[in-house]
């Protein structure tokens, strides 16, 4: 096991991962901007080492200084968390040349997976369903004619190096095409410094379903159910939950079957997700995958009841995983809020400032992931989640419950926070029956129903 791991991260996630590395008697050396100097993450590690200005640019992107850091400080380890650098091939590259594990799958899969183009024709040559479309890059606007009038339209136009929405464009008819070509190009490149971009059939109405996967380096690989994230905006997740209301034993089977099948195929191993579109016949198609642990995995730990960080690392250090699929079914059901500092009633617009008021709930199946207290100053720098609320039970109705009394009992004064959105939502008819697609938001706000 390894002595000493840096986490390269900041907030909740880097909180979560010094936890796990406490219980696997791991010492823990964080990193911080200069705006986090007072951030709970560098109280709780053991070291921690200042790597620059706020801008992430010069702090938490700066790979160069946390490889600094973790050479000074001894660190025989490094784990990403999520964003920053948790899905770069070239830092994992560079921890590796230094003799510094990256707690993560190997560059080169991250690099195959991370283009996008490339994840979907991997998995369409391990057997995974994969959304029709081009096989490869689109060259041009030509060609991106050629492609589509092969296929029904809506298309979506996305980028290779894509995520969170960005270079991506739904093309309802071909005389939007290559004006919608042209914008998704120019956004690509601003976004991730490259312009690729590739088609598919837009699938109407889906749901967004992931499967949690889990293998070590010794050819071992299992799938941990799925989780429902189809309530989101702008392609940002809001709340996720697991089982999904929709989905049956056998189509969780044969997701999981096909997740696994796929991972084996690019030779991954840690923690990871393969995310599928679910359209109205059920039938599930692939998106992407992401090679790091997601912001979402409490809700996979309170169902399977497992720690994804703990086994993350271990496998990191090379041990075998002692699981069987057999024994991994769902023991309940979890929903997760994302709690952000932002206005819902203004646009979602970001809220920094300083927190003067701060009470977690707790009480049976609550968890709550966060970094936050009283005083703390929320910067404007960064993501704006400060907090991911957790709500379980033994089924779905308990576990709605138990998420409307944690909200009633959160109190975070000072700056606006997404709760009073969350507690709109959870109590509306479609969410409560489960009835809602990846336009869910959209439509209740066409329908101007929110009162917050």
């Amino acid at each position: 096991m390894f002595n000493k791991v840096l986490i390269a991260n900041r907030g909740e996630i880097a909180i979560r991962i010094i936890r796990a590395c406490k219980e696997l008697g791991i010492k823990t050396v964080a990193v911080y901007s200069t705006q986090d100097e007072n951030s709970l993450h560098t109280v709780f590690s053991d070291e921690a080492v200042c790597i620059g200005p706020a801008p992430s640019g010069q702090s938490y992107l700066n790979t160069s200084r946390i490889i600094s850091a973790a050479e000074i400080t001894g660190a025989d380890a490094i784990h990403p968390g999520y964003g920053f650098l948790a899905e770069n091939s070239d830092f994992a590259e560079m921890c590796n040349s230094c003799e510094i594990t990256f707690i993560g799958p190997s560059p080169e899969v991250i690099r195959r997976m991370g283009d996008k183009a490339e994840a979907k024709k991997s998995m369409f040559g391990a057997g995974v369903p994969v959304v029709p479309g081009s096989e490869g890059v689109v060259k041009n606007e030509n060609e991106a004619h050629k492609i589509s009038e092969g296929m029904e339209y809506p298309i979506i136009i996305k980028a290779v190096a894509g995520g969170g929405g960005k270079g991506m464009r739904i093309v309802r008819d071909s005389s939007n095409l290559e004006n919608s070509f042209m914008m998704a190009r120019a956004e690509a490149e601003a976004s991730f410094g490259n312009s690729d971009l590739y088609i598919e059939k837009y699938i109407e109405n889906p749901r967004h379903i992931e499967i949690q996967l889990l293998g070590d380096q010794h050819g071992n690989m299992f799938y941990l159910g799925e989780r429902e994230c189809s309530i989101q905006r702008r392609h940002q997740k809001l709340i996720e939950e697991s089982p999904s209301p929709i989905i049956t034993e056998e189509i969780r089977r044969k997701m999981g079957e096909v997740s696994v099948k796929g991972a084996l195929h690019v030779g991954y191993y840690s923690t990871g997700t393969i995310e599928f579109l679910l359209d109205e016949k059920l039938n599930f198609y692939f998106m992407e995958m992401n090679t790091r642990i997601q912001v979402e995995h409490p809700v996979t730990e309170m169902v399977y009841g497992v720690d994804l960080i703990k086994d993350q690392i271990k496998v990191a250090a090379g041990d075998k995983l002692k699981l069987k699929q057999s024994n991994l079914k769902p023991l309940g059901h979890a929903i997760e809020c994302r709690i952000n500092a932002e206005d819902p009633s203004n646009n979602f617009i970001p809220c920094p400032g300083e927190i003067t008021s701060f009470y977690q709930p707790g009480g049976p199946g609550t968890r709550v992931d966060t970094h936050i207290y009283a005083s703390y100053e929320m910067p404007p720098f960064y993501d704006s989640l400060i907090a991911k609320l957790i709500a379980f039970g033994k089924d779905r109705d308990e576990s709605i419950q138990r998420l409307k009394r944690a909200l009633d009992e959160f109190v975070i004064e000072g700056i606006k926070t997404t709760i009073p959105f969350h507690k709109y939502v959870i109590n509306t008819p479609e969410f409560i029956s489960g009835d809602f697609d990846t336009h869910f938001i959209e439509k209740i706000y066409r329908k101007e129903l929110i009162e917050i």
